[in-house]
């Protein structure tokens, strides 16, 4: 108590930096003043000024609403916004157009400055003396006739840094539209906020009409816009529900992840160092300035590796450590082992390596078509003869489209290797490819899985390789090593999704029936992800359809409808399935989004409104289940039963989100006859169930619940006679019974999975268990001008057969249709000309936020579904629907053809994935976005 006079005086001494002053002129307030303060003190003279005076109040809110979240509100300051001088800052470009001041303090004495061009000399430098802080600012009032507003267009709605934004005054003369005075400023496209000022001359003086603007307008592109882009290269814009068993842990943020784990006595970590270069020679590697520095114990390179140096997947090899050449930027070359993460950071920017750049380097799918680098065997299927069928199709059009986030961790243990991982597949790649890598037998590495964050397949390979490096460090120093990549790191040596370049020529008849397709896939061999490039090649097939359309003057959903399939039929790999349920989910999904009235509405919105344009798309999809090559489809599981009756489950599939441990506690819980909360599931460990196969291709809980459901029908049978002779009595009684009779409480379970093949030499096979199928509806209301959406309303309808767990169930259905939103929308990487990637991580990479969620969303399971091929007639959900992210993608291309309509445009566009803001405005053709065209700009892949 004694204390707190002395810590009011401290508060005091600083009151001057967070006072408040209001006068019919305006806000004073402190530049240590926190947003969250500020726009209270904003929203109280809204309503305390007339409202003529509020309009820079009323601008300023607007964007202060949007500075980070609430905590972060809580302890920025207006002072520090604009001290830092971000070129992004949502306030600087509305302050400044709105006639704010500051006053700066130093040991001279204070002076009033002006928030204007002047004051930002360039990237993080204002015109402050090295001395001098920002002690107030003042907001003034908008006087009569004053107007002002702020603009803001980001990749996301919150949480995103903005793309572009602007902050605009304009003054008229008394009772005249006639210009007396306006200031425009922009942030985003530049070093600094930027003026307008020839924009602005073209404006004073003249009536406030369509022909100033335009005036304006033509001025402003031919000089600030174009100066951006020519000085700034790097501004890419980056049965019953069961709550899933650690829900509460991981929403209260107790769960345990790989990096939560607590250091360990003399632990190291390492830190991966990368290649700079696209395709060079390595000719030398210097580490000795490395080794100079404090805390440096080791640089592991691939000559410290006493085993196998590479991996191989899909039949080529890869390098864990590059040793003579590097082929791409961010290729692991060394690692650089210390006492603390800053001390290995350090050691890793010392090392020093030496290149000698190769001139056959290629940096796209069209330069690997144009050079034929491919990766062999190109695979090909045909059925019946195509070229005929083009030739007898009454049209023929040709198309193409183009497509262009969770740690790894590992922590390995000396000795017996312990490793520690968060990967998709515990077994057949950790496992093998550390005790491959150290040169030692595979029963001398045990590899644990608690959780993964998420991963859907972005795990499969490179970990496995990080998960070798650690071992090797681990190995050679004697000592526990930790490996953790930062989002940077991550995003740079793990790799993105499969960039897909797609081409492809259909014949059809004049009431829209397709007859004839070729089609051509080119995939950038990347991370594998949810679907492993089959949401990005079904994109192809769903933009042939919307040309059809498009091509014929009709309606994409009419087209889909005719060519959809409705009787027992036979894939172009010769595979035959029921589309039953398919056609059941098209006209359900067709009737509960009430798409028809719907479509109605639509074309009457956009008939009324010139720049807001909305757009509706209903997308089926057929998905295959379970892996091509057989083998990979099996399981094992061990179960324990103890003697108080409690269960331990072990299994080969790794939680990542997707609520497999969930539903593996409810078929244990089913086949014994217990109680839920008397089973636990640790984690996916290889001492107890060795050999396991991936958690992928939607087969997780196909596959270890038949497992788990073999193991525990073992045991309940071994207690049957304990059951007979005491038919009345308990589990716990039972148990114990079993126990003093010397009968097993441990029993293995195997389940040998479906034979499936695929066999390219003769173009046909069984490749899939069986199908899911769904349809998925989505609306979206665009922005013609800026190419900003909205997705108003999503109905999903889904074939999941009888629902192991309908809550999580329905909750991976949206989880997948907003990867795929972002995927088909919003998730782009960014690459330098020299192959290096700018889109490192939330600030220039965007996924989906609560805010990009359908404002309507309903998720609908199809009734009276079974499956026989799988455990209790259900099917496997994780992939199919992030498909059905698509319909928005599609939703927005039908918008932008309305916008295009009113161009007097008809007939197919080319509109890219991901369908980010630029590409729909510029799609829209609008008169703006041909001026921007005239003005010799390329961007975009929409040509009017």
């Amino acid at each position: 108590m004694a204390k707190s006079p002395h810590l009011l005086t401290e508060v005091n001494k600083f009151s001057r930096f967070v006072c408040l002053n209001v006068s019919d002129k305006g806000v004073c307030v402190g530049a240590g003043c926190s947003m969250s303060v500020l726009k209270s003190v904003l929203e109280r003279s809204i309503n305390d000024f007339p409202p003529e005076s509020t309009h820079m109040f009323r601008a300023l809110l607007q964007q202060i609403k949007l500075v980070g979240g609430q905590q972060i509100r809580n302890v920025a300051t207006l002072g520090g916004n604009i001290a830092s001088a971000y070129p992004n800052s949502d306030l600087t470009p509305v302050l400044a157009a709105g006639r704010c001041t500051l006053v700066a303090l130093s040991k001279d004495g204070r002076r009033r400055v002006s928030i204007d061009k002047y004051f930002f000399l360039g990237f993080a430098k204002t015109i402050l003396k090295p001395d001098e802080i920002v002690l107030s600012v003042f907001i003034p009032a908008t006087r009569p006739n004053e107007i002002v507003h702020a603009f803001r267009h980001a990749p996301r709605k919150e949480s995103a840094l903005a793309t572009v934004n602007a902050g605009m005054r304009v003054w008229f003369n008394a009772n005249s539209n006639v210009v007396k005075e306006i200031s425009i400023y922009y942030g985003g496209v530049g070093a600094t906020i930027l003026s307008a000022e020839r924009a602005c001359e073209q404006i004073v003086g003249r009536p406030w009409e369509e022909a100033t603007l335009s005036d304006a307008y033509t001025v402003h592109k031919s000089t600030e816009i174009m100066n951006v882009l020519e000085g700034q290269s790097a501004q890419d814009p980056v049965g019953r529900p069961m709550m899933h068993r650690t829900a509460l842990s991981q929403a209260t943020g107790e769960a345990v992840y790989c990096d939560d784990l607590p250091q360990t006595d003399s632990e190291l970590f390492l830190v991966i160092v990368t290649s700079s270069r696209p395709h060079a020679k390595i000719t030398h590697i210097d580490f000795s300035e490395a080794l100079k520095l404090p805390g440096v114990v080791d640089v592991i390179t691939a000559k410290d590796i006493p085993g196998k140096r590479f991996r191989t997947f899909i039949g080529y090899d890869e390098e864990l450590l590059a040793e003579d050449e590097v082929t791409c930027v961010g290729q692991m070359v060394c690692a650089v082992v210390a006492d603390s993460k800053p001390h290995t950071k350090r050691g890793a920017a010392a090392v020093k390596i030496s290149y000698e750049d190769l001139q056959d380097r290629i940096f796209t799918v069209e330069e690997a078509i144009e050079k034929e680098s491919f990766f062999l065997p190109r695979r090909k299927i045909e059925r019946g003869d195509v070229e005929k069928g083009l030739r007898e199709a009454e049209q023929v059009y040709e198309g193409k489209i183009v497509y262009h986030i969770d740690f790894s961790e590992a922590l390995k243990l000396p000795g017996v290797v312990n490793v520690i991982t968060a990967k998709d597949i515990p077994g057949k790649r950790i496992n093998e490819s550390v005790a491959e890598t150290l040169g030692i037998p595979s029963n001398r590495v045990s590899c644990h899985v608690k959780r993964l964050g998420g991963a859907f397949g972005g795990k499969v390979t490179k970990t496995a390789i990080l998960a070798s490096i650690t071992a090797v460090a681990a190995w050679k120093t004697g000592r526990p090593v930790r490996c953790v990549l930062e989002r940077g790191e991550d995003m740079l040596i793990t790799g993105g999704r499969h960039p897909v370049w797609g081409k492809y020529k259909v014949g059809f008849m004049k009431n829209g029936r397709i007859t004839a397709a070729d089609f051509q896939y080119y995939a950038n061999s990347n991370t594998a992800f949810r679907g492993f490039g089959v949401p990005q090649c079904m994109l192809v097939v769903e933009s042939m359809i919307d040309d059809v359309a498009l091509k014929l003057g009709r309606l994409p959903e009419e087209i889909r409808e005719i060519n959809l399939y409705k009787e027992v039929s036979h894939t172009h790999y010769k595979m035959e399935f029921d589309p039953e349920n398919l056609v059941r989910c098209w006209n359900e999904c067709m009737e509960k989004a009430d798409f028809r009235q719907r479509r109605q509405a639509i074309d009457l919105f956009n008939q009324q409104n010139q720049f807001k344009k909305r757009g509706i798309a209903i997308v089926p999809i057929k998905y295959g289940i379970g892996f091509a090559e057989g083998f990979l489809n099996q399981a094992a599981a061990l179960v324990h039963i103890y003697k108080d009756g409690s269960v331990l489950v072990s299994h080969g599939g790794t939680e990542m989100g997707q609520g497999v441990h969930t539903k593996i506690q409810q078929v244990a819980s089913r086949e014994l006859n217990i109680p839920a909360s008397l089973i636990h599931i640790s984690e996916t460990s290889t001492q107890c169930v060795p050999n396991t196969c991936p958690s992928a291709a939607s087969f997780g809980t196909d596959a270890n619940g038949m497992a788990v459901k073999d193991a525990c029908q073992i045991l309940y049978n071994r207690l049957e006679p304990i059951r007979k002779k005491n038919p009345k009595g308990t589990w716990q009684n039972w148990i114990t019974t079993a126990f003093l009779e010397k009968i097993s409480l441990s029993a293995t379970g195997y389940y040998r999975g479906h034979d499936l093949d695929m066999d390219w030499e003769k173009q046909e096979g069984k490749p899939y268990a069986y199908f899911t199928y769904a349809v998925g509806c989505s609306e979206v209301e665009l922005d013609c001008l800026t190419g900003e959406y909205r997705t108003l309303r999503t109905d999903i309808v889904v074939d999941i057969g009888r629902s192991i767990n309908p809550s999580i169930d329905i909750g991976q259905i949206e989880g997948a249709f907003m990867q795929g939103l972002g995927l088909y929308t919003m998730e782009e990487l960014k690459f330098s000309p020299s192959g290096v990637l700018y889109t490192r991580g939330p600030g220039q990479y965007k996924i989906p936020s609560f805010c990009d969620v359908p404002l309507k969303f309903n998720v609908y399971l199809l009734a009276g579904s079974s499956n026989p091929h799988a455990i209790y007639s259900s099917k496997g959900i994780g992939e199919p629907t992030v498909f059905l992210g698509s319909s928005v993608f599609f939703a927005i291309k039908d918008a932008v053809t309305a916008a295009r309509k009113d161009a007097d445009l008809t007939g197919p566009f080319q509109l890219n994935s991901p369908a980010t803001p630029e590409r729909a405005c510029l799609a829209c053709a609008t008169h703006f976005t041909k001026m921007v065209a005239q003005s010799g700009s390329t961007s975009g892949p929409a040509q009017p």
